[in-house]
């Protein structure tokens, strides 16, 4: 598929049955791929143990690792943790999720969301939901930050501050997560990002944050600093509920591909949306287009229905895009009912 097409899914190649990657005692999320200095690929994933729910345990657990296969498909083989806790006076020091790998000329670079909280760890046999404090606060503390190494066997050098931080007066003002970086051929910077904001009271359902917004940042170069461009979300989050974007370079600007939260912009709840800019600033979504869905084809002949298709991820090569990752769960009501969680590599025509 080349760089200027938006109907994603009419590429899709049967996938693999046993492709992807996974781990026994893991919930596995956030996959991105890149060709190595070794000739092999390399996943970068988020994992938490299933002592913890999978959902809210990425909040408070999550670490980053490497995984490797000859193949983009797959199956991919635990090799390392990348980046894990490292204290709670860390910006990044409980939590480390939503990995993103890219490179630019001979240094890797790992976008990531960091959090921290000041409190003890959950034990395993207490009752963590959304409602419990720990995930209250990691989830506010929520910064986008990078770790960059000459190798993608690292070591890897965090910094001390993250490289985007939320805006008191403005519709990022509560968290800043899920990074969609897009480096240009001078090293500046595009990076679209999900925030939400604070709701004024009163609450419902104990709910302290807004609808998922998306903003977009700029630097002259990928380490910083990062002015925000916008005042105001890229799409009326009331209308448009959009996460997980994944966004690159086409003939004309820019393209994005995010995950249709209602369903009411692509028709399918969880399922793709595209949309175009030239400036990566002034976006066009196109209401009514899927560009990708849920249900999947296999190798064995068998179209499954995936409980997600979040953190879309293309892998190119040169102009060609070759591959889509994405986490997805076997759970019939997203991950809210899932037992087991994975990424998947989907071949591309």
């Amino acid at each position: 598929m080349n760089r200027n097409e938006c109907n994603l899914g009419e590429h899709f190649e049967p996938i693999p049955l046993k492709g992807g990657f996974s781990m026994e005692g893991y919930w596995v999320w956030c996959g991105s791929v890149i060709l190595g200095e070794d000739g092999n690929y390399h996943m970068f994933a988020s994992r938490w143990k299933k002592t913890l729910p999978m959902h809210p345990g990425w909040g408070v657990a999550s670490e980053i690792v490497r995984a490797v296969s000859k193949t983009p498909e797959g199956p991919y083989t635990f090799q390392e943790v990348v980046l894990t806790a490292r204290g709670a006076e860390y910006w990044d020091g409980r939590s480390v999720h939503n990995p993103h790998i890219t490179k630019y000329k001979d240094e890797y670079i790992l976008f990531y969301m960091g959090t921290t909280y000041p409190f003890d760890d959950v034990h395993p046999d207490e009752n963590f939901d959304v409602h419990n404090y720990r995930f209250i606060s990691a989830r506010s503390n929520k910064r986008i930050g990078i770790a960059t190494s000459k190798s993608v066997f690292g070591p890897w050098e965090r910094l001390d501050h993250p490289i985007l931080d939320t805006r008191p007066d403005k519709f990022d003002n509560h968290l800043i997560s899920n990074p969609a970086p897009c480096i240009n051929e001078d090293g500046s910077c595009l990076l679209v990002y999900k925030a939400r904001s604070y709701k004024k009271p009163p609450y419902n359902n104990g709910e302290l944050h807004d609808l998922m917004a998306l903003g977009v940042a700029y630097a002259p170069h990928y380490k910083g600093p990062y002015t925000h461009l916008t005042d105001k979300p890229l799409f009326n989050e009331k209308e448009h509920n959009i996460e997980d974007p994944f966004i690159w370079k086409n003939d004309n600007g820019y393209s994005m591909i995010a995950k249709d939260m209602y369903g009411n912009i692509c028709g399918e709840i969880g399922g793709g949306v595209f949309a175009s800019s030239i400036d990566g600033v002034k976006w066009d979504l196109k209401v009514g287009h899927k560009a990708f869905s849920r249900n999947l084809k296999w190798e064995d002949d068998v179209t499954r229905l995936m409980g997600n298709m979040d953190r879309p991820f293309l892998l190119f090569d040169g102009d060609e895009a070759t591959h889509l990752f994405v986490a997805t769960s076997d759970g019939t009501d997203s991950f809210m009912n899932a037992k087991n969680t994975f990424n998947l590599s989907i071949p591309l025509k």
